[in-house]
């Protein structure tokens, strides 16, 4: 399954706030994930503009992703990286909050960014495989045939050198492989 799924847990609220289950199995398969998680990861972006990514594993330790912003706001892109693909180096984006209370779930086969556009940004998201270090793999970020258009204007993004330094698309032979459905959003009430 390659479907990009986006969905908004409800919300129950009352004058003290609000509560939510941010992860709840039995509705994830309902909506058609059906990966097991077994890992739990929070980033956390001092600054506005931070941009993390474009990040995957490599088979044997590749990842599913449900993401979401556990704190502030952000971008986060979704980059086909399945060889085969009619869509295969492009991408999608969905701005996530915390305010919004919006998840994407991004399948294996899949690159993953983000830039956040406040100070103090938290992204949280779980993972079908454990990290492994050897496996870690990326796209650099400003790949220009990714021609990812980062809402930054004329700002200077804060970007570690190990992104820096990540291949171009062009220089990379992904192992994943297309599985006939091209890159796409779905919406789940």
């Amino acid at each position: 399954m390659a479907e990009i799924f986006l969905f908004t847990p409800k919300r129950f609220g009352d004058n003290r706030g609000w509560f939510e289950e941010t992860y709840n199995a039995r509705r994830e398969l309902n909506a058609g994930i059906s990966d097991v998680f077994v890992q739990d990861n929070l980033s956390f972006s001092a600054t506005k503009y931070t941009i993390r990514g474009i990040h995957f594993q490599l088979p044997p330790n590749e990842q599913a992703k449900l993401v979401r912003c556990s704190r502030g706001r952000l971008i986060d892109y979704v980059i086909d990286l399945r060889k085969g693909s009619p869509t295969y180096g492009n991408h999608l984006s969905v701005e996530l909050s915390r305010e919004g209370g919006q998840q994407i779930y991004i399948p294996i086969g899949f690159g993953h960014a983000f830039v956040t556009l406040e100070d103090g940004t938290e992204i949280s998201y779980k993972v079908s495989d454990y990290y492994a270090a050897a496996a870690d793999g990326g796209i650099r970020w400003d790949c220009p045939d990714i021609g990812i258009e980062w809402p930054i204007g004329s700002a200077a993004p804060t970007i570690s050198a190990k992104d820096q330094a990540l291949p171009l698309l062009k220089d990379f032979e992904s192992p994943f492989q297309y599985d006939g459905d091209p890159l796409r959003l779905r919406i789940i009430d």
